[in-house]
């Protein structure tokens, strides 16, 4: 079900068409309107609403909605009729009384059906998908239609699909502007983090449905599963439980995961799309084992409070969410989403098997939730940081690589809600 609400009114009824456009405008500006050419143009003329005009009902206006709700892109009509005095060139309720039954669309043709339709509008969640359609290796085509057919029968839903000039964040602020009641992100981490950018400090709830190929926000927040991930991630949407959870700002850029320095923004950038698609989560384990016989260690200076300390690193991540899966970000073996401070994790690596010997002894810590104690592994907890590097470092943010160091990052406590699974961390246990 599409996100458009259809307008038609016989020449005795305009003015009641204009005057219920009126009554109703902050509603209906939640919408997509289309509407036959003269009512259209005196609701235009009388409001601020943005109208879809087709041809005047005399030629054929009327046709055109009908082919409209045919293909499924109409949630309702509203067609305000003249009972007694019907002129011969205006259009026929028959067509459209036809067409709405035999594709359960509402249709109103008096005030008191079009104010039922109004009211029952007004209590509907109206959401706004982003959907990425080449994310991850499945078929975007199929993944779409299965998320609609969930998705639907529940909320009034509008699809925008990304494309390379066509920036997530951009849409998002779109559907902010629409007044959206919840915003939905499908895509990879980068798409989810740049719906999030424009999401954080609104009252807005972020939906995510995972197609990526690491899923690390959603398998941070316990949405990501291996069997039936798009039908899980759906359900969590419409069983409306949210989290509020930190995000942070890294360089004037949304973080919501993670930024890494050195090895992981290397290791990123040598899984290329190709190797994504070929091998899944793996291409990132293969090129970070690459990476490990070319990492270099960087002189990195760290300001946390004022106070300047400097390590020689091969790694630093810096976290506000993070599954155990990524494991250099995992300095106390757990990541806390909601404690208002960033995971800072600095790591000295100076040949592969103390590579390999550090990141399985880190994972076995995020999967038991305990400290590692390295000796080569050094963790820092603080609202912000600055860092720069020598020479300077490649870095990766929410898995896209964004330039170099040096950067600023700066938690933004409790400042994004999303719709997940209400799960117990360590600081609950508190």
């Amino acid at each position: 079900m599409a996100r458009t609400i259809a307008l038609i009114a016989h020449d005795n009824k305009k003015d009641e068409m204009v005057n219920f456009a009126l009554k109703h405008q902050p509603l209906l500006s939640r919408y997509h309107l289309i509407a036959t050419g003269n009512t259209g143009k005196r609701i235009k003329d009388a409001t601020k609403l943005a109208i879809e005009i087709v041809a005047s009902g005399s030629w054929g206006g009327d046709a055109q909605i009908a082919a409209r709700v045919v293909a499924g892109e109409i949630i309702a009509v509203i067609f305000l009729i003249d009972p007694l005095s019907v002129q011969l060139h205006e259009p026929d309720i028959r067509l459209l009384l036809r067409i709405c039954n035999l594709h359960q669309v509402p249709l109103a043709t008096n005030l008191g059906t079009a104010e039922a339709i109004a009211d029952s509008f007004a209590q509907s969640l109206v959401a706004h998908l982003i959907f990425n359609p080449i994310s991850g290796s499945g078929n975007g085509n199929q993944d779409l239609a299965f998320i609609k057919q969930t998705l639907e029968p529940h909320l009034h839903l509008e699809v925008h699909l990304t494309s390379p000039d066509i920036d997530p964040r951009e849409l998002a602020d779109q559907a902010i502007a629409q007044d959206a009641d919840l915003i939905i992100a499908s895509g990879g981490d980068g798409t989810i983090s740049a719906v999030a950018g424009a999401v954080i400090g609104t009252e807005i709830p972020l939906g995510v449905i995972p197609r990526g190929t690491a899923n690390a926000f959603s398998m941070a927040l316990g949405i990501t599963q291996q069997i039936n991930q798009l039908r899980r991630a759906c359900e969590i949407i419409l069983a409306g439980k949210i989290r509020t959870i930190d995000a942070a700002i890294c360089n004037n850029l949304p973080l919501i995961l993670l930024a890494g320095i050195g090895y992981e923004a290397e290791t990123i950038e040598k899984a290329d799309r190709e190797a994504k698609n070929r091998w899944g989560s793996l291409a990132y384990i293969m090129a970070g084992w690459r990476q490990l016989d070319e990492q270099q260690l960087f002189e990195a200076e760290i300001e946390i409070g004022g106070e300047v300390r400097t390590f020689q690193a091969g790694a630093i991540t810096i976290a506000n969410a993070a599954p155990p899966t990524s494991v250099l970000a995992q300095g106390i073996g757990e990541v806390i989403v909601d404690d208002g401070l960033l995971d800072i994790t600095i790591a000295t690596v100076d040949n592969k098997l103390q590579g390999v010997t550090t990141i399985l002894s880190m994972l076995g810590a995020a999967l038991i939730r305990t400290n590692a104690e390295l000796a080569n592994v050094v963790h820092l907890r603080s609202p912000k940081v600055k860092i720069s590097a020598n020479p300077k470092q490649k870095v990766v943010l929410d898995g896209e690589i964004i330039g170099n160091t040096p950067l600023e990052i700066e938690c933004l406590p409790q400042s994004l809600r999303v719709f997940a699974p209400v799960t117990q961390t360590k600081n609950d246990k508190q």
